[in-house]
């Protein structure tokens, strides 16, 4: 496979703007939904070929965006940015309910509440008995009023245990955002800006941008195929199909970004 240029789709953002271009986010949705000759079709019906679409989208197949800031930061509010927002993390109350749900925990902590319970209560009636009865001594008497102590240990253990375990899920993940947020931030494609060919983060890229593709690269957005040579994608992921799919403008232009 050889470099292949490609039109970057982005389709993160559920607003739709239209006028601001000649496409709107939703054409954009439509038009990646299609597969093969439908979407030959449907970009000769509505742009007349790719370059119409790069028109409407105000770039060039060959200089790409011209880069400027302006210009980029409104394709980012009308089409959206091409990252996909991390889930809000969980905190450490959730985590620590979340570690009061492990069935052993539950079964120790109704024990320990029977063990409490059944330490203090006396029956009925005890207490006028004992009056006419010899005392057992003053080791029965002290192993009954410490009898709470087993309860309160039982449940001790388990808040020791659901603090530990909701501590290391706090840690795991906050590590794994660090880990996740570096990764993103160091992951960069080749795309093409004012003529120059140049290396940009991932998630900066925008629709409109063209980019250029080699073997073994991984798609960074959805996007249009505008120029190619013998270019095949693996498609299983999202097909299930294990062959390599190929590609090319006039015949099946569409690409799947992962």
């Amino acid at each position: 496979m050889t470099n292949s240029d490609f039109y970057i789709k982005n389709q993160r953002n559920e607003a739709n703007h239209a006028g601001e271009f000649g496409c709107s986010l939703q054409d954009l949705r439509s038009l990646m939904e299609l597969r093969g000759t439908e979407a030959v079709v449907k970009i000769q019906e509505d742009y007349g070929d790719t370059e119409g679409l790069c028109k409407r989208l105000k770039t060039s197949p060959t200089e790409g965006l011209p880069g400027i800031e302006t210009d980029l930061d409104k394709r980012k509010v009308i089409y959206g940015q091409n990252f996909i927002p991390p889930k809000k993390p969980k905190t450490f109350l959730q985590l620590v309910w979340e570690a009061l749900q492990d069935v052993t925990l539950i079964i120790l902590e109704i024990a320990a509440i029977i063990s409490l319970g059944l330490s203090f209560y006396q029956p009925p009636g005890e207490g006028s008995e004992a009056c006419g009865a010899v005392s057992a001594g003053a080791e029965d008497e002290g192993e009954s009023e410490a009898g709470w102590i087993e309860g309160a240990a039982i449940l001790l253990s388990v808040v020791c245990v659901v603090l530990v375990t909701a501590f290391n899920d706090w840690s795991k993940e906050k590590q794994f955002r660090g880990l996740q947020s570096r990764i993103e931030q160091e992951q960069k494609f080749t795309i093409v800006r004012g003529g120059q060919v140049v290396q940009i983060p991932v998630a900066e890229i925008v629709v409109g941008d063209i980019a250029q593709i080699k073997y073994g690269d991984l798609l960074p957005a959805d996007g249009i195929l505008i120029q190619g040579n013998d270019l095949k994608i693996d498609e299983s992921s999202l097909t299930g199909e294990s062959d390599h799919v190929r590609k090319s403008a006039d015949k099946d232009p569409m690409l799947l970004s992962g």
